[in-house]
């Protein structure tokens, strides 16, 4: 006996969508360029805080830090913070004249920019934040002045000016890796860092320079460079601005960005004046040229 299939139901409900991805643990670094700790971007975990490390110099040798990495957010301060061992089994810390960079904000420098020393340092160091992202992170760069777009799939975290790399004693500094969250300063400045000694002082000099992403129009590809010389006022007409963006995640889509201004400012927040604006960044030259002891003690 032969049996045969009866008629086909109806269609059943369909399935619930399946779980997202695990997050895989992406770190990223954001640094405020402010004495305010700032925020991790929507859509992260906050894991620790502390204070923007550039890089370390040693031996005449520097050292750089991604900006973009959980490195360059040390959660201690110190004037010096490492020290050197060499094969005697001795190990000396603070005992040389080596220097640490980190991240500065805008506090004004002391009028006849003499050394910053003691709890006044602090209001010149950057804070910063290290979160955990569900997925990649990168920095995308446009060469122009307009806020370049993310690519499809991807969520803006923050966006900023496009920075490339600094030098400063005996020309040595680092740079930054243009697809790393850390070449997207959210604040431009044409001193972004500070450089703080063994002796616990910190300090500008006329030997430290910041290097930015130009702008590009089409028509000037592959053409001869045309110099140009910006002053005080007009010194972003040039500079590249970037956008840093975050894979989507299967089901999920993050708002914009409110920037500028970043919300780890505090309600009120204003730029602090210079309190001497006519003055030349720094009134010795031929001190600052020589690098000698009297500023680097």
């Amino acid at each position: 006996m032969f049996c045969h299939p009866g008629p086909h139901g109806d269609a059943g409900e369909p399935a619930p969508p399946g779980p997202p991805p695990r997050p895989r643990g992406y770190l990223i670094t954001r640094h405020s360029q402010e004495v305010n700790t700032p925020y991790c971007p929507e859509g992260t975990t906050t894991m620790w805080d502390g204070y923007s490390l550039l890089h370390v110099m040693g031996n005449h040798r520097a050292h750089g830090q991604d900006l973009g990495a959980s490195g360059s957010c040390l959660r201690k301060f110190s004037t010096m913070p490492y020290l050197f061992c060499n094969l005697n089994n001795v190990c000396d810390f603070a005992q040389r004249n080596d220097y640490s960079y980190w991240l500065s904000t805008t506090e004004p420098m002391p009028m006849m920019m003499t050394p910053i020393e003691g709890p006044d340092i602090e209001k010149y160091i950057s804070k910063c934040v290290v979160c955990e992202a569900p997925s990649l992170v990168i920095a995308v760069h446009s060469q122009t002045l307009d806020i370049p777009d993310c690519p499809q799939g991807w969520d803006s975290l923050w966006i900023g000016y496009s920075f490339i790399m600094h030098t400063d004693s005996g020309a040595e500094g680092s740079g930054q890796s243009l697809i790393s969250p850390g070449s997207c300063l959210e604040d431009f400045r044409s001193n972004p860092f500070i450089e703080c000694t063994g002796h616990g002082r910190c300090n500008l000099f006329p030997s430290a320079f910041s290097y930015w992403l130009a702008t590009i129009e089409l028509e000037q590809q592959f053409q001869k460079p045309r110099q140009q010389t910006l002053k005080a006022g007009n010194l972003k007409s040039r500079v590249s601005r970037c956008n840093t963006c975050m894979k989507r995640r299967r089901g999920s889509i993050l708002p914009p960005p409110v920037t500028p201004p970043p919300n780890y400012r505090t309600d009120g927040y204003r730029p602090r004046p210079d309190p001497y604006p006519d003055r030349s960044p720094f009134p010795f030259p031929n001190v600052g040229d020589r690098r000698d002891d009297y500023f680097r003690g």
